[in-house]
């Protein structure tokens, strides 16, 4: 069993006590407005990026990659990616009066997080075969956290977040 996070749930949001569905128009109007600060952002710091925007699952998706050898890696670091999407999700509320759950790439740097956090449920899903009652995962993010949850839920385990804030991680049991 798998339990996700309050805010990663699909396609829908709470707001005034009411769920709103975000259509792809909005989706992409918010990954536009993304895409705009970013661009502004990497022009500010004479970085070169291409910048592709997607809409699924009820989420705008914004990559940015270069095809050059470009320094774009400067801003590929995990905690960059997240400093730079909230920023992001900051640009589209003000724009739109609305809270965003966009996601932000930087060259790669989500699946690149993907394969770490398969190794890591992969190590917690051997040591809990191994007689290990639960295994406490570090704290992450919510997108992350909800990685976790569907990796573990495809090993047969079961998964729960715990803790507050920047606390936050996940727990596997049998």
């Amino acid at each position: 069993m798998s339990i996700p996070d309050a805010d990663d749930s699909h396609a829908s949001e709470h707001e005034s006590g009411r769920d709103v569905q975000r259509s792809i128009e909005q989706l992409e109007a918010e990954g536009d407005i993304a895409a705009d600060y970013i661009e502004e952002l990497l022009d500010i710091t004479d970085l070169d990026g291409d910048i592709d925007i997607d809409a699924r699952d009820g989420r705008a998706y914004v990559s940015v990659n270069s095809s050059s050898d470009s320094n774009l890696r400067l801003l590929s670091r995990p905690d960059t990616v997240t400093a730079l999407q909230e920023l992001a999700r900051i640009a589209v509320q003000t724009k739109t009066g609305n809270f965003s759950r966009l996601i932000l790439d930087v060259g790669g740097s989500r699946e690149a997080r993907e394969g770490e956090l398969a190794k890591l449920v992969e190590r917690a899903a051997e040591r809990i075969e191994g007689g290990a009652a639960s295994v406490d995962l570090p704290p992450m993010s919510s997108y992350e956290r909800k990685l976790v949850h569907d990796l573990v839920a495809a090993k047969g385990l079961v998964s729960e977040s715990e803790g507050e804030g920047r606390d936050r991680h996940t727990v596997i049991t049998r």
